[in-house]
């Protein structure tokens, strides 16, 4: 008797406790809900004026100098409006989240929302990608001529190829890699080498892998941000991560996947540094270390990383140990890889001339450097332009005290956001980034959660990602 007693009393605990965290969440956030919702309109308005620029400016650069090699700037897309056989669940999916998403994200147990969330992502992105049909949306994607189902068939010695691989890189050289092998560390292409010897073969299971996967990175934000911020943002937060537009690129870019891979290793870091898990700190350098054999410039994940080391040093501090794993963790991927035969700094020092030797080098950077910033909001959404603009606010003000859980969550955003903002400066990502960013992208829509009005805002994220699915025919 004592013992279930004393079982309950500590239900009772937890319970007022995450009641009480809702509590001052809500009281850390902004409100003015008038003058701060003008504002919020503001931002979303000079979003849609540089979204604007760069088409207007986009079209008379290709059409006058043909240098964009995009045929509807800044997106790698072309005008078609269409309906296909997703568009009824694509509605469907949003409107249910719209009207309901927020309220169920308040009152669900946690362990049964991380799961909804996944589901329901899994489910929006695939009814965006079933507009295009299942061929052409789906199991074409990654077997075109740029993608990594091309050469499958030449890692049948997987060691042998490794060890030649940066042999390949460069245009002149015999038997070039396709531009996606040679743009990224042989991780990304030998995920769907195994895929294949393990029977799942084609584009249709390699597009499904990239979905399902790639879905799992709103879990991976919504746990780190309960981790280090706050459980209610986290809430708060999950309507958004769940029925982002970025969802149009998710089916089926390779890039869901790695994004899904770095939103892990961020997230277990998160766990390690707040619950002292050596088999997360671990498992985070883990994934870290295949994150940057995935994708060269997602190494940038490092800033986010860093961001949840700061926010997380107490823990840090507390248990050094943790570095150990950590570390350990890390090595084991470019260990394996270096001893395999793959150099990767000797193919990223090649890859920069490749880049170069193809439309990177041509593109102008004067045009892409801004509007890359345009993609990144089609991508995020107007609603994460208000958010963001809400996230510099609580930042220069230091609303809710430094140590609180909105500028907790504010501090990570923003890591984020300067993570895309060194890729872009890099100009290493000229076009293309609505794919290439979309794991910088995923960390910075839980800006959302600083919001009033969240369904209005949900109600322009579903009908801008409608817009973009049925009107454009994207090349990812």
């Amino acid at each position: 008797m004592t013992r279930s007693l004393s079982g309950d009393s500590r239900r009772d605990l937890r319970r007022d406790s995450r009641r009480d965290s809702r509590r001052d969440s809500r009281h850390d956030l902004p409100r003015d809900p008038r003058p701060g919702l003008r504002r919020d309109l503001y931002a979303a308005g000079a979003a849609v004026l540089l979204v604007t620029a760069a088409v207007l400016v986009g079209r008379h650069l290709q059409d006058t100098r043909h240098t964009l090699f995009v045929s509807w700037p800044p997106l790698l897309a072309s005008w078609d409006p269409h309906l296909g056989p997703g568009t009824p669940a694509a509605v469907l999916v949003a409107a249910a989240t719209v009207a309901y998403g927020p309220a169920l994200a308040a009152r669900l147990p946690w362990r049964a929302l991380l799961p909804a969330a996944w589901g329901t992502a899994t489910v929006w992105i695939f009814s965006l990608a079933l507009i295009d049909g299942w061929h052409r949306g789906i199991a074409r994607r990654l077997t075109t001529r740029y993608e990594y189902l091309q050469v499958i068939d030449r890692f049948d010695d997987i060691h042998g190829t490794l060890r030649t691989f940066t042999d390949h890189i460069l245009l002149g050289s015999p038997d070039h890699w396709p531009a996606h092998i040679a743009g990224h560390p042989p991780a990304a292409t030998l995920t769907f080498v195994l895929l294949d010897r393990i029977g799942l073969r084609g584009g249709g299971w390699a597009g499904v892998w990239c979905i399902v996967v790639g879905a799992t990175a709103c879990v991976a934000v919504l746990v780190t941000i309960r981790a280090l911020a706050d459980e209610s943002l986290a809430r708060r937060a999950a309507p958004f991560l769940v029925l982002a537009p970025a969802a149009v690129w998710m089916g089926t870019s390779a890039d869901a996947y790695f994004a899904a891979v770095a939103a892990w290793s961020v997230a277990l870091l998160a766990l390690a540094v707040t619950r002292g898990s050596l088999w997360c700190a671990g498992g985070s350098g883990l994934l870290f270390g295949l994150t940057c054999y995935l994708s060269y410039g997602l190494t940038l994940v490092a800033l986010i990383a860093a961001a949840v080391l700061v926010l997380g040093r107490s823990g840090v501090r507390a248990r050094p140990a943790l570095l150990v794993p950590l570390l350990a963790g890390l090595a084991v991927v470019p260990t394996a890889f270096t001893l395999a035969g793959f150099d990767w700094w000797e193919a990223y020092r090649l890859l920069v001339t490749r880049y170069h030797q193809g439309a990177g080098g041509i593109r102008p950077y004067g045009y892409w450097v801004w509007a890359n910033l345009a993609c990144a909001v089609l991508i995020t959404g107007l609603a994460t332009t208000a958010g963001l603009r809400r996230t510099g606010v609580l930042l220069l003000r230091r609303e809710g005290g430094g140590h609180s859980g909105t500028t907790r969550l504010a501090l990570l955003v923003t890591a984020a956001l300067l993570a895309l903002l060194v890729a872009d400066l890099s100009g290493m990502s000229k076009a293309e980034t609505e794919r290439i960013w979309l794991p910088f992208a995923v960390w910075l829509l839980p800006a959302c959660a600083f919001l009033t009005r969240p369904r209005a805002w949900l109600l322009a994220q579903a009908v801008l990602a409608l817009l973009l699915n049925h009107l454009l025919r994207t090349g990812w």
